[in-house]
């Protein structure tokens, strides 16, 4: 038993088996017949990016402009979870966990190399030198900007809402519901899961891959190890990815958000160093440049295909399809994971943190780094740079030798990339192994060091037989598909915000009758009185119970299933109509407090004020709207309220595409 125990899992059969023979199959083609797997994937990729590169550009520009719809609409005040639930983590620690996860190693990587080769790049060698540098910095914008990070707004977006405002499993299939209904329960969940999981591993196998490369050739550089042989890099593979394991094992709460907050506050302490001790002013003003030429060149950006500008269309797929490709191809990990710490959040808040705050943080990092590089390769290093271009290993430890302190720098440098390495690595950890075992609440701990253990197995097998570029295409063909996909989302999103925005705006029908003004004089003088705790309970005693049994009793002899609900605490009462499909109707009502403000304590009539709060008896309803304070209703104006809410219940569940809110089957977890 105690074996059996041990040896439990979480990991779903249908998900995880499909997953792991397509993976391993795909990286034993790769370490086997690297150069045959490598020539026949990267055919299928560049047809894609030549023949099909149109579906990279609308599908990007449609998330752009659909996030921003949302950003100015009504739906942008619908939170992700119950009216009432409020955000788990911090601003901060959630900012620095998503930005950890959505760029990671690839700001380290690119920050100098992308702007050094665009501005090297032979496509652009009839420009002057100033325009060369100006556009090396628009498109490292453009790249880095609303666009990568509208990518994963929508899939972390969508997750978010289904996740926790449908309460659906916080899986990529629960993002279908409205087109598949309980289909995503079967083999089409499963399949999308697959695809999910699949692409998670070539993407985050790829990136450490290459990340292994780049701090290889740091240490190297510092004498910390002696080359670049295989045999270092699978000891560097080894020992991150043991501490991404260990993290992972402690949780998002703990290893994840406390690693993230460290590498943000040491990628800004790098930046500021590289900002005020570099080239300060020309900086600031290329900054300020580049970012008014990327608001003005938006448009003309995003839809730009060179298609008669055959020059530059080999750069456009090497670089601007590529990019699309490879951000699509991440979406899933990135958007679990933003999902998974964006409870209690706004759409609002959620769109414009996730597109803005990132966003204008990449625009300083690359603007600082890459300006600097260029400036240093014009002014300083004749040209040295340059010359690197195409060695991103190593050229960012060599643009920081331009720099005061550059030993301290590199060394920062280092810890920096360890640290996104390892929350990589950990945040890819959780998410492959909650896709797997369809976000079971928790899994055993051997299940998550299994995951580190492949991925460290399987990047190592690559690295050693060179088919690192075989999974990397592998991962962009993937990223075809999932742009489909990603257009589904938005569309089955729309259709759920409709009628949830329609489920909480709609009113009372017109046949119901307005409270009369009959002992108008009575409710005066209640209206201008306030009641203390005792009141209030006598008021649930003596109005709201004998209401509710009366109108018990007719709901039985009309044969509805009714039943009153009572409590220990004589402060709520409720009654509750029972069906077995759909989410049962409640009201209730409860003695409730509220603060009375200082300029009221004086009236004559606040004598019963206690600790400056007077109490009420508040309606509450079984899907969560907002109640009111019932005490001026009588008896039988109180049993009208209740039909009222009853008749529009009634209304909503004879709806078919209401079904969603209202079917008690699709509201539990499904297992």
């Amino acid at each position: 038993m105690s074996n059996k125990k041990k040896l439990s899992s979480t990991l779903s059969k249908g998900i995880f088996i499909p997953s792991m023979i397509f993976i391993i199959g795909v990286c034993i083609l790769s370490a086997i017949f690297p150069d045959a797997t490598n020539s026949i994937l990267d055919f299928v990729k560049n047809y894609i990016f030549t023949n099909l590169y149109f579906v990279f550009v609308w599908s990007v520009t449609a998330f752009v402009l659909f996030l921003i719809f949302l950003l100015f609409t009504k739906y942008g005040n619908i939170r992700l979870g119950k009216n009432n639930s409020r955000p788990e983590y911090s601003f901060f620690s959630w900012i620095s966990m998503l930005f950890a996860a959505g760029m990671g190693i690839g700001l380290m990587y690119f920050s100098v190399a992308e702007p050094m080769q665009h501005y090297t790049h032979t496509a652009f060698s009839e420009n002057s030198t100033l325009q060369r540098a100006n556009d090396a910095q628009l498109f490292t914008f453009f790249h880095w900007g609303v666009h990568a990070w509208a990518i994963y707004g929508v899939v972390g977006l969508s997750l978010s809402y289904f996740a926790y405002r449908y309460r659906l499993p916080l899986s990529l299939r629960s993002c279908f519901y409205p087109i598949l209904k309980d289909r995503i329960k079967g083999k089409w969940g499963n399949i999308i899961d697959i695809f999910a999981l699949c692409s998670t591993f070539f993407g985050i196998t790829t990136t450490l891959g290459f990340g292994v490369l780049q701090l290889n050739s740091g240490l190297e550089k510092f004498n910390i190890v002696p080359d670049t042989s295989f045999a270092y890099q699978a000891l560097i593979v080894i020992v991150l990815v043991s501490i991404s394991v260990f993290s992972a094992v402690s949780g998002v709460d703990k290893g994840v958000k406390v690693l993230s907050r460290i590498n943000i506050v040491s990628v800004v302490v790098l930046l500021l160093f590289v900002l005020f001790l570099g080239p300060t002013v020309y900086l600031i003003g290329t900054f300020t440049e580049g970012l008014g030429s990327y608001v003005s060149r938006f448009f003309d950006l995003t839809f730009s295909t060179y298609a008669n500008e055959e020059a530059k269309q080999p750069w456009f797929f090497d670089w601007t399809i590529l990019y699309w490709a490879w951000w699509i191809s991440w979406s899933p990990y990135v958007g679990i994971f933003i999902a998974r710490i964006s409870k209690g959040r706004t759409i609002r808040e959620f769109v414009s943190a996730v597109l803005i705050i990132p966003t204008l943080f990449n625009f300083i990092w690359m603007s600082v780094f890459g300006n600097s590089a260029v400036w240093f390769d014009q002014n300083i290093a004749d040209g040295a740079l340059s010359l690197l271009a195409d060695n991103p290993d190593a050229l960012m430890f060599s643009f920081l030798e331009y720099l005061p302190l550059s030993e301290i720098t590199s060394f920062l440098t280092l810890a920096i990339i360890i640290i996104f390495f390892v929350t990589s690595a950990d945040s890819g950890i959780f998410v492959m192994n909650g896709i797997a075992s369809r976000n079971a609440p928790t899994s055993p701990k051997w299940q998550i060091v299994s995951w580190g253990v492949l991925l460290a197995s399987l990047a190592l097998m690559l690295l050693r037989a060179g088919g690192l570029e075989a999974l990397q295409s592998m991962t962009l063909i993937t990223a075809l598909p999932f742009a489909v996909i990603m257009l589904l989302f938005m569309i089955s999103f729309v259709k759920a915000l409709i009628i949830d925005q329609n489920y909480y705006e709609r009113d009372y029908s017109v046949s119901t009758v307005p409270w009369s003004g009959q002992s108008w004089k009575s409710r005066l003088e209640q209206i201008i009185s306030f009641s203390d705790k005792k009141t209030t309970n006598e008021y649930i005693e003596k109005t709201v119970k004998p209401a509710f049994e009366s109108l018990h009793k007719e709901f039985l002899e009309n044969g509805v299933n009714a039943k009153l609900n009572s409590f220990k605490d004589p402060n709520k009462m409720e009654i509750e109509v029972e069906y077995d499909l759909l989410n049962n109707f409640i009201y209730g009502v409860r003695n409730e407090s509220k603060l009375v403000s200082d300029s009221l304590m004086n009236e004559q009539n606040s004598n019963v004020v206690e600790n400056n709060r007077v109490f009420f008896p508040k309606s509450y309803f079984g899907d969560e709207r907002e109640g009111y304070d019932v005490q001026l209703f009588t008896e039988n104006e109180l049993i009208s309220d209740v039909l009222k809410h009853y008749e529009r219940f009634l209304g909503i569940v004879s709806d078919e595409k209401n079904q969603l809110f209202t079917s008690r089957n699709v509201n539990k977890r499904m297992k």
